[in-house]
């Protein structure tokens, strides 16, 4: 942070020294922006006096934002992506990001596969959902951006139909190398972020992720505000075909444009059973969270697994590029050298990602905190 004088006098003594274990930090910049935001509303933050501190800050050190673009910026709202798996209704977050769109696509792969017979992280169960995995990234890519800007294939990539086209090309005893796997065409005719998932007796339901992209976003606090700016711009593919800064491909669809949203992974997810909230799932983990998400629903659905054993459970991931299997440390060895005998290459873990559930069941709620980090409990709530 010693770019930005406004975030060293914050967050270190005036000697430079870091704040230790049991000091109180107090930030009374943040308490004043936030009560403005309580009490004035939007306008506080996109044409009051916190605008006025970012514009005033973005003059004095070279920046493009002024007071027109944050008067002129307006949230989207947009419908959900919806799917089934089995007897349950899926809803998760559309574009501008990708996770709604593939967690249904990878549900949709992976219905017709027995997972339950196949076995919970057994080398067949995890074969099957890396090879689903590279083919939802690879579309990723190629079709996935601001729908606003660029048309998403919605029905094609969501479609059941799709989903069989996708099985058929499984190979179920080999992987099939990444080089070889493109990200479809359509038929003519993106390590600071939080989700909490909250349940309520009135049959209300609340999945929400937010994010300033990486550890304390771009580190830079405009004076007298007290929170950093994001660097969310790192979610768009500034040169298509160039891995960012997660590893992930991009194509034109998420390039750089005004007034455009980026890409991103938050993954917001509500599962109904019976037109009734039955399990909340999102998480924190940059490019993981898609693949995060689908595993916490395999491991209540599939497995039978309680919304705590399904949190807490080993993860997997894969994102197609670059062709690497992810996993956590306690994955059983054993099945490690089954993978590697069907051609992957395998790097090993300490954790992916925190996610926040909740489960609604037999009247009653169940909340699934992530024992992944500290002090997570408030995430399942």
């Amino acid at each position: 942070m010693k770019h930005s004088p406004e975030a060293m006098k914050l967050f270190y003594h005036g000697d430079g020294s870091p704040y230790r274990l049991g000091e109180i930090l107090k930030i009374p910049a943040l308490a004043k922006s936030l009560r403005m935001i309580a009490e004035q509303g939007n306008d506080a933050f996109y044409r009051g006096e916190i605008a006025e501190a970012i514009v005033a800050d973005m003059a004095a050190h070279g920046g493009i934002i002024t007071m027109e673009d944050l008067d002129r910026y307006r949230p989207a709202v947009r419908t959900p992506v919806k799917g089934t798996y089995e007897r349950l209704e899926v809803y998760a977050m559309p574009p501008p990001s990708s996770g709604g769109v593939h967690i249904v696509q990878m549900l949709n792969v992976l219905e017709e596969m027995d997972l339950k017979r196949s076995g919970h992280h057994s080398a067949k169960t995890i074969h099957l959902m890396a090879e689903t995995m590279k083919y939802a990234y690879a579309g990723r890519s190629k079709h996935l951006g601001d729908s606003n800007f660029s048309p998403v294939p919605f029905s094609w990539l969501t479609s059941k139909d799709y989903a069989a086209e996708i099985r058929r090309k499984l190979n179920l005893n080999t992987a099939t190398p990444s080089a070889e796997i493109s990200p479809g065409e359509v038929p003519e005719g993106g390590e600071n972020t939080t989700h909490f998932s909250v349940m309520d007796r009135f049959g209300n339901a609340v999945g929400n992720t937010y994010t300033v992209k990486f550890s304390f976003g771009s580190k830079i606090m405009p004076t007298g505000t007290g929170f950093f700016y994001n660097n969310e711009m790192a979610d768009f593919s500034s040169k298509p075909g160039v891995p960012n800064a997660y590893g992930l491909m991009g194509g034109e669809a998420n390039g750089i444009e005004a007034e455009k949203r980026m890409l991103s992974s938050m993954s917001p997810t509500i599962v109904m059973k019976d037109g009734t909230p039955y399990l909340l799932t999102g998480n924190r983990g940059g490019s993981r969270i898609i693949n995060i998400v689908l595993q916490v629903i395999l491991n209540v659905v599939e497995h039978e697994m309680n919304i705590a054993e399904a949190v807490a459970a080993p993860r997997i991931h894969h994102q197609w590029m670059p062709d690497i299997l992810g996993v956590e440390k306690t994955i059983s060895p054993d099945t490690l050298k089954i993978l590697e005998s069907y051609g992957y290459e395998i790097r090993s873990g300490s954790m992916m990602g925190t996610a926040g559930s909740a489960m609604y069941e037999d009247g009653i709620f169940y909340g699934g905190p992530d024992p992944r980090v500290p002090d997570s409990r408030a995430e399942g709530l």
